[in-house]
C-alpha cells in the first residue's frame, strides 16, 4: 500500500516537473524563433497529470499567457488534479 502511494506521487511530482520544463523549453525557442514545441504536447502533459507544473510554469515563464484557453485550463486542470488527489487520500 505504501509502494503504491509513492509510486503515484512519484508520477504526480514528475509529470509536473516534465510540464514545467515543457513550458520554459518552448519560451526559449520562441525567443530565438525556434521549432516550436507543439501545443498540443503541452496539454497532453498537464492532461496526465502535470497541471500544476504546466500553471507554474506558464506564469514563472511567461509563456502562453495571451491565450484564454491556457490562462482558463491549465488552472482548471491543475485545481481538478489536486482536489483529485486530496480525495484519493484524504478522504
Amino acid at each position: 500500500m505504501l509502494v503504491q502511494l509513492y509510486l503515484e506521487l512519484g508520477y504526480f511530482a514528475a509529470v509536473n516537473l516534465v510540464a514545467f520544463i515543457l513550458m520554459g523549453i518552448d519560451k526559449q525557442r520562441a525567443k530565438k524563433h525556434l521549432w516550436r514545441i507543439p501545443e498540443k504536447a503541452l496539454f497532453l502533459a498537464v492532461i496526465l497529470g502535470g497541471g500544476i507544473g504546466g500553471t507554474a510554469g506558464m506564469f514563472f515563464f511567461r509563456h502562453k499567457t495571451r491565450h484564454w484557453y491556457f490562462r482558463f485550463f491549465f488552472p482548471l486542470l491543475a485545481v481538478l488534479q489536486a482536489a483529485g488527489l486530496i480525495y484519493l487520500y484524504f478522504i
